[in-house]
């Protein structure tokens, strides 16, 4: 099936159940067993269905389908948030000793996660440059488990070289993981260009309406022979699992990367996605290729007015012709359409803050792929934890200015923007 066919009925079949056209909501803690013997067989995954909701539940196993297949993946875990996608994903294949390598441009969320919280487990995370990979091959060594990036950067909305990334970590055997939040599934697809794993945030342009939090880990197919090839980096992929009777996942013929952090990480940490938010993400993730066609076309006038403005000193948008990621945005992306975030610079902070404050169809928001407009000083929010040294090395700077380009008119918004920066 095509995209926009998947998109709304992947992962569903009305003629099964209950029969109803909108996916039901299972609403529900737990579920009853047939008897004894059926409740042993689930937890031994001599049948696998639904037991408890914090590891498995209906409405969310679509949603997982779904995303699976919009993806290309084998197989998809839906989490809490895009933040316990990315932890779950990490920690899958990490632990106390190891490293990660990590782009120089993330949102500020993810960098204070890898190099901060995850320093507590003893994971520490190295930074190599995503735009070209130079220097990523020379940091590698016997302790690296994952390579992450962003295939769309945010707030930088920078275009990693995605194809180099994974022709690097092929060579030494080390796991890829993309977040994938902002080009969306609809845009983008990594698993095609070679990624092991893909996250999203689903809060953003899966949502598109800021009405739901979700994360999501979606796998490539043939991960069990990467991980027995690679037995030496990912040996708890390839021994027996104490906690699970002794389970060998390289063994099991599921999806072996989800199917451990369902059984492993989820379980025992436990953020786990609601069955009403599940199912919220089911309804929009239905338009996700029209909204996401809106926001791109919409952020790219917005970013050809900006460009020409007097006081905007430089526009990032990889749309534009005059980005050093154009390029880039028309070899990865569908179509060449780059989403819905545009960065810019103004001449100082007070003049940052003056259009931030004068902005009236824009809304002082940190979310993303809404579909109203937001506007956002990632210095002072969604990036303060970071010092000076590391924003200016992740190129935000205090006269930085993100927009998120909603489903409003673009010739309301550019009104909108001019009279903000007069």
């Amino acid at each position: 099936m095509q995209k926009e066919t998947i998109a709304v009925h992947g992962g569903y079949n009305n003629k099964e159940g209950w029969g109803t056209m909108n996916v039901p909501i299972a609403q529900t803690t737990a579920f009853a067993f047939r008897d004894a013997e059926h409740a042993a067989n689930l937890f031994a995954l001599k049948e696998l269905g639904s037991i408890y909701s914090r590891l498995t539940n209906p409405t969310t196993d679509i949603l997982e389908q779904r995303f699976a297949q919009l993806e290309g993946g084998a197989g998809a875990l839906c989490v809490a948030s895009g933040q316990a996608a990315i932890f779950y994903a990490i920690a899958n294949v990490a632990q106390a000793g190891d490293n990660v390598l990590i782009s120089d441009k993330l949102y500020g969320g993810a960098v204070t996660l890898l190099t901060h919280s995850l320093k507590r487990f003893g994971i520490s995370a190295k930074i190599f440059k995503s735009e070209d990979a130079s220097n990523l091959e020379e940091q590698i060594d016997e302790n690296t488990k994952a390579i992450f990036f962003e295939s769309l950067s945010n707030p930088q909305i920078a275009v990693a070289d995605v194809e180099k990334i994974v022709e690097i970590a092929k060579r030494n055997g080390v796991l890829t993981i993309c977040d994938n939040t902002v080009a969306s599934a609809w845009l983008f697809n990594p698993i095609k260009w070679g990624v092991d794993i893909v996250v999203h945030s689903t809060s953003k342009y899966t949502n598109g309406q800021g009405s739901a939090i979700g994360g999501v880990i979606i796998e490539r197919d043939g991960l069990a022979d990467f991980f027995k090839q690679n037995s030496k980096r990912y040996p708890h992929f390839n021994e027996p699992d104490e906690s699970y009777h002794g389970l060998v996942y390289t063994e099991v013929p599921l999806p072996n990367f989800t199917l451990r952090a369902r059984l492993a990480l989820l379980r025992d940490f436990g953020a786990a996605q609601s069955p009403h938010n599940s199912w919220l993400l089911l309804q929009t993730i239905e338009t996700l290729d029209i909204r996401m066609d809106k926001h791109s076309n919409s952020a790219l006038e917005v970013a050809k007015f900006l460009e020409t403005h007097p006081k905007v000193k430089s526009v990032n948008y990889p749309g534009l012709e005059s980005s050093v990621y154009h390029e880039k945005a028309q070899k990865y992306f569908k179509d060449g359409k780059a989403s819905g975030l545009i960065s810019f610079e103004v001449e100082d902070f007070d003049a940052a803050k003056k259009v931030i404050d004068s902005a009236k169809l824009f809304s002082v928001v940190v979310n993303i792929g809404d579909s109203k407009s937001l506007i956002v000083h990632p210095a002072s929010t969604t990036h303060s934890q970071m010092n000076e040294k590391e924003l200016k090395e992740a190129g935000i700077n205090p006269t930085t200015i993100r927009l998120s380009i909603g489903l409003e008119n673009p010739i309301d918004l550019v009104e909108d923007l001019k009279q903000a920066l007069e």
